[in-house]
């Protein structure tokens, strides 16, 4: 069978070169490159958890063999078929022009432009994700006077970094977490692109704090595995030990992807779509500024997080931790990916000032000055302002978008969370906190409600009085203000009132 030439752009797919990166050289044809290709949904309708009609998958088939693709693999209810090819045969049958980048030391493969496709997959396609694969995203955690997602090079540490913060246990207290529910029966989801964890790490972690190990599962995506060794520990072990101390009886579900576009969407789809596993919460600390993503690759990831919410799942997302530029260099406001996606609940910072376990302040996070971050936040320049957020005073902006964050936690560093990473304690902040926070308060409220709490916006922005209201500090480019504010979004969290909140949203998915 001969190959049909690709003649019509995927919207939405035009991708540029990371900023100060140059091209040295073009990708080795021999190279291997894998790339997953996004179908739409069965009948082409819009409605959530639809999955992709086998004959689209088909299609996909049938012009991968006539280009000399291999198929790795299809999974419908994703919507997803996985490729593999070389780059020479990948980039003939994309139409594009793959080669190698460098920047900052670093190098990655890469191509400018739009991806091409057959006249005969342009209704099938909603998305082709990888091709290159520069770093999709980058972890949301804070060592004192580090750089972002750094971890102390030495057990000779810094005093800032030693364990003089919080036990996630004396922060889920202060916050007024629900009591006499442990998670038991949920599955909390954790999405990591990197890194490892180390059981004994886990072990000597919740002895110290007087809890049982939870229970902690691996599963590779991609062929990426658990390799602890890297900066990325400090997210994999933060992510597992605030959840763990949280909600000590859940059990914790670790899919590992590769930090790639496709990478990336692979390991949040086999989290969505495990029927063994079943999570009923999803946490996510990894992500970067909107402009660094094409509009198609941001609609596949909402319509993945819509089918989350359409099987009752509640997916909590970092807002990131360079404030409203979202560390972007161009000097302009930028809200984090995909804490902006509308199906996903975005999670901001603040500074918590704890008197024994009381809380006695609490402010904006935003140490930009020390260097030592801020919360992201502020208007979706790609996402439109969804139902929920109507009349919450998201600001005008250059569309009329959706706010974030939804919710916030304590995220400052020098208020942080005391954790143990690769033989090491210290103590770690950032939003990469916030969401395995609330992914644990979720877990329990699951239990203590006896039903999934599934996508709760609505009831969220309907209970106010289960928030702490943070009026005070702004985050670079917006202020805190009464109710909703591109800071801490509704505020932190009045735990048993929240949990009580979501019962609400759980009778509306039951």
């Amino acid at each position: 069978m001969s190959q049909t030439f690709p003649t019509i752009a995927v919207p939405g797919s035009d991708r540029r070169p990371l900023p100060g990166a140059v091209r040295v050289d073009d990708a080795s044809p021999d190279e291997t490159v894998f790339a997953t290709v996004v179908l739409r949904r069965r009948g082409g309708v819009d409605t959530a958890g639809v999955p992709a009609d086998v004959s689209d998958a088909d299609t996909v088939r049938r012009f991968a063999a006539a280009a000399g693709i291999a198929v790795v693999d299809v999974n419908l209810a994703a919507r997803s078929v996985r490729l593999r090819g070389t780059a020479a045969t990948m980039a003939r049958a994309f139409g594009v022009d793959l080669g190698t980048y460098r920047f900052d030391g670093e190098g990655y493969r890469g191509r400018e432009g739009a991806v091409y496709i057959p006249a005969d997959l342009a209704d099938v396609v909603v998305a082709i994700l990888g091709l290159d694969n520069r770093p999709s995203a980058r972890a949301h955690f804070r060592i004192a006077g580090a750089p972002s997602a750094t971890l102390p090079p030495s057990r000779e540490m810094a005093p800032a970094a030693r364990a003089s913060g919080h036990s996630p246990r004396e922060i889920a207290a202060a916050y007024g977490f629900p009591t006499g529910v442990d998670g038991t029966g949920e599955t909390v989801a954790i999405i990591e692109l990197g890194g490892g964890f180390d059981t004994h790490d886990l072990d000597v972690y919740f002895a110290d704090l007087g809890v049982a190990t939870p229970t902690v599962e691996a599963i590779s995506v991609d062929g990426a595995t658990n390799t602890p060794g890297s900066d990325a520990d400090g997210e994999v072990m933060l992510d597992i030990e605030v959840i763990g101390s949280v909600a000590p009886g859940a059990s914790l579900a670790v899919y590992f992807g590769p930090n790639t576009t496709d990478g990336f969407y692979d390991a949040i789809a086999a989290a969505v779509h495990d029927q063994q596993r079943q999570p009923s919460v999803i946490s996510i600390s990894w992500g970067q500024a909107e402009d660094a993503w094409t509009p198609s690759q941001m609609d596949a990831y909402e319509a993945l997080f819509a089918d989350a919410a359409a099987a009752a799942i509640s997916v909590y997302v970092a807002a990131g931790d360079n404030g409203a530029t979202d560390g972007d260099g161009d000097g302009a406001l930028h809200v984090d990916f995909p804490a902006s996606s509308p199906s996903a609940i975005g999670c901001g910072g603040t500074k918590l000032v704890l008197d024994g376990t009381t809380i006695s302040d609490e402010t904006v996070w935003n140490e930009l000055a020390s260097g030592n971050g801020a919360t992201g936040g502020g208007v979706s320049s790609h996402f439109a302002t969804p139902a929920y957020q109507s009349g919450s005073g998201v600001p005008a902006a250059s569309i009329d978008g959706r706010g974030v964050p939804d919710v916030a936690g304590n995220a400052d560093p020098l208020t942080g969370y005391r954790v143990r990473v690769d033989g090491q304690n210290i103590t770690i902040g950032g939003t990469s906190a916030v969401a395995p926070l609330w992914a644990g308060l979720t877990a329990l409220a699951n239990q203590r409600n006896g039903a999934r709490a599934g996508a709760p916006h609505d009831v969220l922005y309907q209970a106010t009085q289960a928030f702490r209201d943070i009026t005070s500090g702004d985050n670079g480019g917006f202020a805190a203000k009464s109710g909703w504010d591109a800071c801490t979004g509704l505020g932190s969290p009045i735990g048993d009132q929240i949990a009580t909140a979501l019962a609400g949203a759980a009778a509306t998915v039951a």
